[in-house]
């Protein structure tokens, strides 16, 4: 690449985090090539001066840096190893980084097929939901090389506040399970707390008000607390996607010997969530499943 030029940038999954984050790097005068499996969802970015591409594989034929932020582990791997997919046209010395949710050892078989074909990768999940996507202030956890990190972390800085490398390929992965372990118990604790005060009759707005600014103070206490509140389930994250998630983190822990009680509570009331259809719901959803255990039928 060019020093004296901006690398041309390649996006592949423009949904409700994706499109926001495309969106920092073309407002800051980057090139962008973009691809999603549904094209009107890409189009915003299109209107503000992206290209489409045909295909993941003309993505990479046309772009130095490439950005993946798709749905699940088989979306991740058809996207790189696919027929028509990243490694079939990536260019010698690109930066391939998945910022999807997947498993820590799908992050080091690309990182391993990106040596090979002469390019290096980054698994750089991402947490801080729409909100964050849109304000630019994402928590972004890499594992991949110092060098290559270094080269997009300009990039990183444009969609995220804090932007750490944790280690080798995997280990942006792993960090991304402790971050859910840590969400999985903090939603399960708003939204009990939030019965409770329901059924004590506490006036709820300002009950979050109070509770926010001491020790239970927390993300999901300020941020999705007043959607519940709100009776607003729109998706800042998509229940399915949450199941996805732990599911990888329980499987992980099962493979290291690890009991985590706790997350598989919680995964399984996610479960029956999603199987009374609220799975493209948002995660603080999580209430209405709670809500049917004592009762009621929201």
């Amino acid at each position: 690449m060019s020093s004296d030029k901006k690398p041309t940038i390649g996006w592949i999954g423009t949904g409700v985090m994706g499109l926001s984050m495309c969106r920092h790097l073309i407002e800051a005068g980057y090139q962008a090539v973009v691809y999603n499996r549904t094209k009107e969802k890409a189009l915003p970015l299109v209107e503000a001066g992206a290209q489409y591409a045909k295909s993941p594989a003309d993505v990479a034929s046309r772009a130095d840096i490439i950005f993946t932020i798709v749905g699940y582990p088989a979306d991740v791997r058809e996207v790189y190893f696919g027929d028509q997919g990243i490694f079939s046209q990536v260019k010698e010395g690109a930066i391939l980084i998945d910022m999807t949710t997947t498993s820590p050892t799908l992050a080091k078989e690309i990182a391993h097929r990106s040596r090979e074909l002469g390019a290096a990768a980054i698994d750089a999940p991402v947490s801080g939901g729409d909100v964050g996507a849109r304000n630019g202030a994402l928590s972004i956890m890499a594992g991949g090389e110092q060098e290559a990190f270094d080269r997009v972390l300009p990039l990183f800085q444009l969609m995220g506040k804090k932007i750490s490398l944790l280690g080798e390929a995997g280990a942006g992965q792993h960090t991304k399970m402790c971050n859910q372990i840590v969400i999985s118990g903090t939603m399960i604790g708003v939204c009990e707390s939030l019965l409770y005060a329901r059924k004590t009759g506490l006036p709820l707005d300002k009950l979050i008000d109070i509770i926010s600014g001491g020790a239970a103070g927390c993300w999901t206490l300020n941020n999705l607390a007043p959607r519940i509140v709100k009776g607003d389930y729109d998706p800042g994250f998509f229940v399915d996607h949450f199941i996805k998630d732990m599911g990888i983190a329980l499987e992980e822990a099962a493979a290291m010997q690890l009991s985590l009680p706790g997350l598989a509570l919680v995964h399984q009331l996610y479960v029956a969530l999603q199987s009374q259809g609220g799975g493209s719901l948002g995660t603080q959803a999580l209430i209405r499943a709670l809500d049917v255990l004592n009762g009621g039928d929201q």
